[in-house]
């Protein structure tokens, strides 16, 4: 079962990038293998902080990245957490 792109655009995801730039090299996303999120709670309330994914890079790389949805305007939103050969 392949990542449903418009179906996580329509419960408030974002949009996950098919490629991204790391050390100089462009690695592209080949298949979404998991997806969760993670919340923050700030006076007694829950809100939704990060999503995370875990893809299928171009060859048998595997990565970890994830949406910051609480960056700072002019910050980068979109971060890589791991990155396997």
């Amino acid at each position: 079962m392949g990542y449903d792109f418009l179906g996580a655009l329509s419960h408030g995801e974002p949009p996950l990038p098919s490629a991204f730039l790391w050390k100089d090299t462009w690695l592209h996303v080949r298949a979404v293998v998991k997806t969760w999120r993670s919340l923050n709670t700030d006076r007694g309330d829950d809100y939704l902080a990060k999503h995370w994914y875990e893809v299928c890079l171009d060859g048998d790389g595997r990565a970890v990245i994830y949406f910051d949805r609480k960056a700072r305007v002019g910050r980068p939103r979109w971060w890589l957490y791991t990155i396997e050969d």
